[in-house]
């Protein structure tokens, strides 16, 4: 029931919220994402959690704005994206090509001609980065975790999918997600993942705002094995628009150097979103120290075992 409940209240977002004045919109998201943050649910919680590590002298007052500033952030990212498919792609790509910054670092890895692999945090509105990329380099690859229920998934590709996107399922599908990106970079073609989490025996450990935690090893695997170009890329708002800066290329010394370029990403992630904090829409568990006691000790053991724990 809950997971249909989700399904129904996407899709009245997808019809309903196009249908309004701008400025209602607004309002409405606005006063939402106030409420939600008096509320102080579960993943309000969090998300004050997570960004005292990234404001770390914060006062409570000014920890307060900052979820508070932060939940609004979050908000304007799912009106944003509930009001894309009426908006005019054109003029999205040609207000975002004004503003962002980077662009001849991925021109350069195109021209190389091994493909790009774009790696991003939870961080602005990375839909509007990707109606970008469609408009620059004619189409990109994503993935995409499998939702419940499956019409809820659904939703989300025919979005994204309307949006120019190709979207691989992260797992369910014809193919092993890893051969199809793969192939692409190959292709000399372009892919995006978001890259600030991986709580599972996947992930590679890394030192993030000073604790441990640990991010996918994809991007960097992906870059070592096919030899594209790893780009960390920050994303934020202005008060009126977007910006994304795509960062010089992390070199990645073959497969054993996925760690440490796991850990060069962290590090440009960490600068953007310590500059940008609100825009950070992290609402979940991130750091080893923040899991409950039995997963905590599962992923050290994991570590450990990698020669990578503390």
């Amino acid at each position: 029931m809950k997971d249909r409940l989700a399904d129904l209240g996407y899709a009245a977002g997808w019809r309903l919220v196009r249908l309004l004045p701008e400025k209602w919109a607004v309002a409405l998201f606005d006063q939402a994402a106030d409420w939600a943050a008096r509320r102080n649910g579960d993943g309000i919680q969090q998300l004050r959690a997570n960004l005292r590590r990234v404001v770390p002298r914060a006062g409570e007052a000014e920890l307060d704005e900052l979820v508070r500033l932060s939940v609004r952030s979050y908000a304007r990212y799912w009106r944003e994206a509930f009001r894309l498919p009426s908006m005019d792609l054109k003029a999205v790509y040609e207000t975002c090509d004004r503003t962002f910054t980077g662009v001849e670092n991925l021109d350069a890895a195109l021209a190389a001609g091994n493909g790009a692999v774009l790696a991003l945090p939870h961080s602005g509105n990375w839909d509007m980065a990707g109606v970008w990329m469609v408009g620059h380099v004619g189409r990109f690859t994503t993935v995409a975790e499998r939702l419940k229920p499956e019409s809820l998934y659904r939703r989300f590709i025919a979005f994204r999918e309307s949006l120019g996107f190709e979207v691989v399922p992260l797992t369910g599908g014809d193919r092993n997600p890893a051969v199809v990106l793969a192939e692409r970079l190959r292709a000399n073609g372009a892919i995006c993942l978001l890259a600030d989490r991986d709580l599972t025996a996947g992930g590679v450990p890394v030192t993030f705002f000073g604790e441990r935690t640990m991010m996918p090893a994809g991007p960097a695997h992906l870059a070592a094995t096919t030899g594209a170009a790893l780009l960390p890329v920050g994303s934020w708002f202005t008060e009126d628009g977007w910006v994304v800066r795509i960062h010089p290329p992390i070199r990645v010394a073959g497969v054993s150097g996925v760690g440490p370029a796991t850990q060069s990403l962290a590090d440009v992630f960490a600068a953007d979103i310590a500059a940008h904090p609100t825009d950070w829409h992290m609402v979940q568990q991130l750091w080893l120290a923040d899991l409950p006691e039995r997963r905590r000790k599962v992923l050290q053991r994991v570590l450990a075992r990698r020669g990578g724990a503390e």
